[in-house]
């Protein structure tokens, strides 16, 4: 006969480390509580926004070197 300490062991399933979730997705299921889904929508709406304005930032500054490096080289070759 088993006791009542090895029964409550026996049933307890195995926590993976994988199952737990990650703070990341914790925040997202406490924002998506507080949250309406228009306040979701315009939240990821402007990050989308700052992300692009990001990658229009850098190309500028990769057109900017590229002139200036053809700048450089034509006033070396005259």
């Amino acid at each position: 006969m088993t006791r009542p300490e090895e029964t409550a062991t026996m049933l307890a399933a195995p926590v993976s480390p994988l199952a737990r979730p990650s703070v990341a997705g914790a925040l997202r299921t406490i924002e998506g509580l507080l949250m309406s889904a228009g306040q979701r929508t315009a939240r990821r709406n402007a990050w989308t926004s700052v992300l692009e304005d990001r990658r229009r930032a850098e190309d500028r500054r990769e057109a900017e070197h590229l002139m200036e490096a053809v700048a450089t080289r034509t006033s070396q070759a005259t």
